[in-house]
C-alpha cells in the first residue's frame, strides 16, 4: 500500500492531514504488522485495506481527540500497538508507554519503535499492576475483560487525568466507574457501533 493511499484514506475518513513523513512511518509500520502477522498473531485482520481503515485511522482519531494536557500515556494491553503506537506517531509530545505482558508481541513493540524510529515511545513487558507509576491517560482497545482492565487502569491514572477507551455501544454501557466522568462519546469513523470514550478520573 502506498503513502498516497493512506493519505487518501484519512482524508475520506474525515481526518487532519498528517505530515508526509508520519505517513511514511505508517506505511513502514503496515509493512511490518504484515511481516510479523504471519508467524505471531498480532490482529486477526490481515488485509492491507483493512489493517488501515479499522486499526490505522480508529487509532489516528483518537489521538486526534486527545486532551492537550496529556504528556505521557500508557497503552494498557498494547498488543500489535494500538492505539499506542498510531498515538506516538501523531503526538510526539506525548510519551507513550506500550504495556505488554507477552514476550513475542514486547518484542515486535521494541522492533516496531526501532524501524519507525519512535523516540517518544518505549515498551513495558509485564504486567500492569506492577507498574509503580502513574500516567496522564491509560488507553484501552480491544482487550479481554474491559471491565476488569478499567478497574486496574483507573489506578495507574494520576489524579486529574484521563482513560480512553476504543470500544462498542454495547461494551461502554457496563462501564461506570466513581472515579471517572466521561466525556460525551464519539463514533468513529466508518463505523455505526464502534465508540472513542474519553473520561476524567476525579
Amino acid at each position: 500500500m502506498t503513502a498516497a493511499e493512506i493519505e487518501s484514506a484519512i482524508a475520506n475518513a474525515g481526518l487532519a492531514a498528517l505530515p508526509s513523513g508520519v505517513v511514511s512511518r505508517f506505511q513502514t509500520y503496515l509493512e511490518l504488522l504484515q511481516k510479523w502477522n504471519a508467524h505471531l498473531n498480532l490482529t486477526a485482520i490481515r488485509e492491507p485495506e483493512e489493517i488501515l481503515h479499522r486499526h490505522f485511522i480508529e487509532c489516528i482519531f483518537a489521538a486526534q481527540r486527545l486532551p492537550a494536557d496529556i504528556h505521557t500515556l500508557l497503552d494498557f494491553g498494547s498488543g500489535g500497538g494500538f492505539p499506542g503506537v498510531p498515538i506516538a506517531l501523531c503526538c510526539p509530545e506525548i510519551r507513550v508507554t506500550l504495556g505488554e505482558s507477552q514476550a513475542r508481541k514486547a518484542a515486535f513493540l521494541r522492533e516496531a519503535i526501532r524501524a519507525l524510529n519512535l523516540a517518544n515511545a518505549e515498551v513495558f513487558q509485564g504486567r500492569v499492576e506492577t507498574l509503580e507509576r502513574t500516567f496522564d491517560a491509560v488507553a484501552l482497545r480491544a482487550v479481554d475483560k474491559m471491565q476488569e482492565a478499567c478497574g486496574t487502569a483507573i489506578e495507574k491514572i494520576a489524579p486529574g487525568g484521563y482513560l480512553v477507551l476504543l470500544a462498542t455501544g454495547e461494551t461502554s454501557e457496563s462501564l461506570q466507574f466513581d472515579q471517572i466522568s466521561w466525556c460525551p462519546p464519539a463514533l468513529l469513523p466508518e463505523s455505526t457501533r464502534r465508540l472513542l470514550l474519553i473520561g476524567r478520573r476525579s
